[in-house]
């Protein structure tokens, strides 16, 4: 019998599954073909027609683990601080499924880094977050909760705070388990707020 758009469909779909579940029980240097070929119950034969190079593969999975974070669900709150503070929050592993989302992507750093196409594309996600992060920043400004100065730049160190809280995390769970992430947080927003006393 001929294929059906269905049957394709559930299969990117069984083979999305077994990247992430090779991902987030392997790290990114435990992708292969032949991994997700075994987590599949298929051969790697099957898996060329979806991904004819291991760059291939590292790119959909790079897109795979982009859609699941945008996905994840989101704290919302009013503009001003608070949801500068949820954009924050919504980064830091305290959740296992956050936890897997950041182990793949500091694992996949690596393979970005040794690409330039790849590396490209990080730097653009990153300062795609940036951005959204600034918008944020601003409005907390306009309310008078955050100092006055350039929201890109109070952005782009909030956001390098919280990627080091993530690394740190990541390697020292012990140490950083959820309450004392939020608390390091709160601190940090903290001392960034107090400054408006100071302006």
């Amino acid at each position: 019998m001929p294929r059906t758009k269905g049957d394709h469909e559930a299969r990117r779909r069984d083979v999305s599954a077994a990247v992430w579940q090779v991902m987030a029980t392997r790290g990114f240097a435990g992708l292969t073909l032949r991994a997700v070929a075994a987590e599949l119950g298929a051969t790697t034969g099957l898996l060329t027609h979806y991904f004819p190079t291991k760059r291939a593969l590292i790119a959909y999975a790079l897109n795979l683990l982009e859609e699941r974070t945008i996905a994840r669900p989101r704290r919302t709150s009013e503009p001003g601080l608070s949801s500068v503070r949820d954009a924050l929050l919504d980064i830091l592993p305290l959740t296992p499924e956050a936890t897997d989302s950041n182990r793949i992507w500091v694992s996949s750093w690596d393979a970005a880094l040794s690409d330039p196409e790849l590396s490209a594309d990080y730097a653009r996600k990153y300062a795609a977050s940036r951005d959204r992060l600034r918008e944020r920043v601003l409005a907390a400004q306009e309310l008078g909760e955050l100092p006055p100065g350039d929201p890109a730049q109070i952005a782009s160190a909030a956001q390098a705070f919280v990627l080091g809280l993530v690394v740190q995390a990541l390697f020292d769970p012990a140490a950083y388990p959820r309450d004392r992430q939020v608390e390091l947080l709160g601190a940090y927003l903290s001392r960034l707020g107090g400054s408006t006393a100071q302006a």
